[in-house]
């Protein structure tokens, strides 16, 4: 938009009301406001990427989604959503500089806020929820998959225990920390005996909170999936997630058709608005829009 002319400054002299979003890594203003960078990269200056990862190795980022999508797209959306009913009252519009860099840390808050507790007081990887724990980790099973254990109340370990078929009286205190690393090598153990199926059986139904870790080819297929119809097939029989959350009066209708290309619909859409496809060709071939056509099937 901008690199078109139309910035805020712009667009607000000729819409009052109009509310502009602006979705960066590293927010408008500081150091780092024109640098290149990706969702590690944001990931690494928030102080998030510290805490990711296990023992004695480096910190890892969970894919690009806490950046990218989740303090990014996820928290952009919600200032709009924010800016929309402020409106309401000042029927004015404003500017939202959404940071990833900032709405990494914000949806991280929990991460400051409870260290207080204790929580995290000690190295990455030791502790309560950053696979420390041994009733908070996943196991392997027989056949080369996985299961994830969330057992942190005592309630619910017990039932782990029972499920594994251990004698908790044998055992040692669950928060023991000095005996974490050998209950760790002890559960494994155990996971590693039976399949994926078989300890299925044994925790369904259960409140060990103990579930299997589910390929993105296999969840769709799961019984519990299915039943809520969590997940979608479009016309060309590719699956993705159903719309979410799901509203009881208003819920979304996905569309089934298949998803567009990157600029299938650009031209239609400049058409629409009043541009003649020589304007149309001199942004594309100044790089400012991207114009791509769907491949016939013979």
């Amino acid at each position: 938009m901008e690199k078109l002319g139309l910035g805020p400054e712009i667009l607000l002299r000729e819409n009052p009301e109009l509310i502009y979003a602006r979705l960066t890594g590293f927010g408008q203003t500081g150091t780092y406001a024109k640098s290149a960078g990706h969702d590690i990269n944001y990931l690494a200056l928030s102080g998030v990427l510290s805490r990711l990862g296990r023992k004695d190795e480096n910190p890892y980022a969970p894919l690009n989604l806490l950046a990218d999508f989740a303090g990014g797209g996820v928290l952009c959306a919600m200032g709009i959503i924010m800016a929309l009913y402020e409106r309401t009252r000042s029927s004015k519009g404003q500017v939202i500089d959404a940071s990833m860099v900032e709405g990494t840390a914000y949806l991280s808050s929990f991460l400051w806020k409870s260290g207080i507790l204790g929580i995290w007081n000690r190295p990455r990887g030791e502790n309560l929820l950053d696979s420390g724990a041994p009733f908070y980790e996943t196991y392997k099973t027989s056949d080369g998959k996985f299961m994830a254990v969330g057992s942190i109340e005592p309630q619910f370990y017990e039932q782990l225990i029972k499920g594994l078929g251990l004698d908790s009286s044998k055992l040692p205190s669950q928060f023991s920390i000095s005996d974490w690393p050998e209950m760790k090598k002890l559960f494994a153990d155990v996971f590693s005996q039976k399949t994926q199926a078989e300890w299925c059986r044994i925790f369904d139904g259960t409140d060990a909170c103990v579930t299997p870790v589910l390929s993105i080819e296999d969840a769709a297929s799961h019984l519990h999936n299915k039943e809520r119809g969590s997940f979608i097939k479009n016309d060309q029989e590719e699956i993705s997630p159903r719309p979410s959350p799901l509203l009881s009066r208003t819920p979304a209708t996905p569309s089934l058709r298949r998803d567009p290309y990157i600029g299938e619909h650009t031209e239609e859409i400049l058409l629409e608005y009043g541009f003649t496809k020589e304007e149309i060709a001199k942004l594309h071939s100044d790089k400012l829009i991207e114009i791509s056509y769907p491949k016939a099937k013979l």
